[in-house]
């Protein structure tokens, strides 16, 4: 699949999990921040992309899983380099640059955005 082909399934993807317009779901759209989804929503969206695509994801491999509630990842509301630097080797798809900037835990959300996904599913097409 090329990665237009990807956008689309995966724009169609949130339009039925989030209940959202297909213009609103742009490659730098963020999921929490602007779509609007919740924590369930996130398990919708895991479903619809692996039916959609055919694949499997492992928990924790499309978004990350109680990273707030290890002390070693968060101290003093910022996630850590030690939290960093473990999501960066358990989500290679997300760009960080912005949020090791300031990394509030309470950002951690906006971290993923439509071409997150979009990434995640060329690695896994890929593999």
């Amino acid at each position: 699949m090329t990665r237009d082909e990807i956008l689309t399934t995966v724009t169609e993807v949130l339009e039925e999990a989030l209940g959202v317009d297909e213009e609103d779901v742009t490659p730098e759209a963020t999921l929490i921040g602007d779509l609007e989804a919740e924590s369930i929503d996130f398990l919708d969206i895991v479903f619809r992309i692996e039916k959609a695509f055919d694949v499997k994801i492992e928990q924790g491999e499309l978004f990350p899983d109680n990273v707030a509630q290890n002390p070693e990842f968060v101290q003093d509301g910022k996630v850590t380099q030690k939290g960093i630097t473990a999501l960066k080797e358990r989500l290679p798809h997300v760009d960080f640059t912005e949020f090791e900037q300031d990394p509030d835990v309470t950002k951690v959300g906006d971290i993923f955005t439509v071409d997150t996904i979009v990434r995640f599913v060329e690695r896994k097409l890929a593999a």
